[in-house]
Formats: structure tokens, C-alpha cells, sequence
């Protein structure tokens, strides 16, 4: 059954819906549908599902990791370090090996939600 498998969604939590949406299209994610309870956000193929819903220890455990091909390019482009003169955010982390052998940067959202970027050693 898992050949039928097309996409996975994380449905990520939001303490303001409005603010949350203007930080991920900073981040380069598009809003592809929204309403008052959803929006759903794209970049490339992928995408996920913000929520108008907010629970703080879920918001603040809530990891998800998205990795790109060139994270060091992908800093750079994106200059995610920026976010915190725009947004009410913890410092964003530059990218470093981490001990498990992968090279990964660490962005928070404003909800608490922490993105790690990384890029797959070869």
C-alpha cells in the first residue's frame, strides 16, 4: 500500500495565524489555499499544513526537518538569520556538523517551532 503514498503533511501549530503565514512566506513557502482554520503552504513539491491552532508545550516540541540540497547556499539565499529583525522569533543558528554526521541549521518560528535544515552528506 505504501506505492500509493503521493505526499505527507505535518499539520504545524500557530499562536497567531497571520503573523506565522507572513513568516513562511518569507521563508520562501507560498500559500497555496487558506481559510479561516488552514492555510497551506508549498515550496517545489512539497508542502505542509498551518493550523489557526496553538497549544504551547505541543508548539514548542514540535521539530521538523527539511533538507536541501546545499544548506550553506540555502543560508545564504534565504538568510533565515534576518527573520529576527522582521519577526518576534528565537535567533535562527547557522549550519554546523552536528554529531550525528549531518550538517544542519536550526529555525525557530514564531509560534516556537523548530525547522532543522539540513543537507544529506555524501
Amino acid at each position: 500500500m505504501m506505492n500509493q503514498l503521493l505526499a505527507l503533511r505535518p499539520f504545524v501549530p500557530a499562536r497567531d495565524f497571520d503573523l506565522s503565514k507572513r513568516f513562511y512566506e518569507a521563508l520562501g513557502f507560498r500559500v497555496t489555499h487558506q481559510d479561516d482554520n488552514i492555510a497551506m503552504l508549498k515550496s517545489g513539491c512539497f508542502s505542509f499544513i498551518l493550523q489557526n491552532f496553538y497549544v504551547k508545550e505541543f508548539a514548542e516540541n514540535c521539530m521538523l526537518q527539511m533538507l536541501v540540497r546545499d544548506v550553506d547556499a540555502w543560508w545564504r539565499e534565504t538568510n533565515p538569520e534576518a527573520l529576527g529583525e522582521r519577526f518576534p522569533v528565537n535567533p535562527a543558528r547557522a549550519p554546523a556538523i552536528q554529531s550525528w554526521g549531518m550538517k544542519v541549521g536550526f529555525v525557530f518560528d514564531p509560534s516556537g517551532v523548530l525547522w532543522h535544515v539540513g543537507e544529506v552528506p555524501f
